[in-house]
């Protein structure tokens, strides 16, 4: 059992770090525009102009209103040509540990309680409710630790901070908001958001154990490699997964960005069914989900490439620790 957990933990970790630095720039491109609101920057720049030029100024909003919002690679051209290569790397090492420590602890809860599950219920075999129900829990316990990484991540990769280096954010940040609390917004998303990574692994899992038990049925007697998937096996499986996860709770992880992203100015504690109320006033499911593009194409590949890397790794570990 201890074997397992260390396999799991060390595996989740080096994966997660390598799957997140390697898409980096899918990263941000996607937070960046799952951050902005179509009401606020009509709002922000409506306020830059001068109150006598009211006609002139409808005319300008209504022709904004039209426009459609920016494909992924419009976007990405546009902040190419404003700061080169630079903006799609802000906060990578901030990430990659993030992405480290989230797996690491997530995989660590996990494992832990399904052997206890397992111990306790004198079965291994665990179906999609149980299965859902220990990856929610695994999901909140690393939630302490990793959100507040998560928000810093996305205000060096969102906010106005110029050559800020990325301590100098964070004392920003801790002295400018509410503290410590202040690094915990969007918390309330993860009521719905903890289903994500449960219904991924879920998805994996129970796929996995159904292509296994195929895997050893099609053999006439046991082989080397029978209770694991090749890396194509756990590189396309990773990918539906996470597709799957990612749809079904898209809209309140935009709620989230957009909470961590924005300034509290106006003294406003606005939460996440609001916030995802006033995106579809603002533009329908279109503006709910805005970025579900970059975000399925950087998570699809991430979750693919974490998964295979995590499956190979842990298999490594398991035979140096048993040698």
């Amino acid at each position: 059992m201890g074997d397992s957990i260390a396999s799991e933990v060390l595996s989740a970790s080096v994966a997660g770090a390598f799957s997140a630095s390697a898409l980096y720039p899918l990263e941000v491109l996607k937070t960046k525009m799952q951050a902005e609101s179509k009401g606020s920057v009509e709002k922000s720049e409506n306020d830059e102009k001068d109150a006598s030029n009211d006609i002139e100024d409808s005319e300008i909003v209504k022709k904004e209103e039209d426009q459609k919002p920016l494909s992924a690679v419009q976007y990405a051209k546009n902040m190419y040509s404003e700061g080169g290569v630079a903006p799609f790397y802000a906060g990578i090492e901030t990430s990659a540990f993030q992405s480290a420590t989230e797996k690491a602890l997530y995989f660590f809860a996990y494992t832990a309680l399904k052997n206890s599950y397992s111990l306790f219920s004198g079965s291994t075999k665990m179906g999609p409710a149980i299965n859902l129900i220990l990856g929610c829990l695994a999901e909140w316990a690393h939630l302490p630790l990793t959100l507040p990484l998560d928000c810093w991540t996305t205000q060096i990769q969102t906010g106005d901070n110029g050559s800020k280096a990325p301590f100098a954010i964070l004392t920003t940040m801790l002295s400018e908001g509410d503290g410590i609390r202040g690094m915990y917004k969007g918390i309330q998303a993860y009521t719905v958001l903890c289903l994500k990574p449960s219904i991924q692994y879920t998805v994996f899992e129970q796929v996995k154990g159904i292509l296994i038990a195929r895997k050893r049925l099609a053999r006439s007697s046991y082989k080397k490699g029978a209770d694991t998937l090749s890396a194509a096996e756990a590189f396309l499986l990773g990918m539906i997964a996470r597709t799957v996860a990612t749809v079904a709770v898209f809209p309140y992880l935009r709620a989230k960005v957009m909470l961590q992203s924005q300034k509290d100015s106006s003294g406003q504690k606005p939460n996440i069914p609001a916030m995802i109320l006033k995106m579809y006033s603002n533009g329908g499911l279109s503006e709910c989900f805005q970025g579900i593009g970059p975000e399925l194409t950087r998570g699809v590949f991430s979750a693919a490439l974490m998964l295979m890397c995590k499956e190979k790794i842990s298999v490594a570990i398991q035979k140096a620790l048993k040698s």
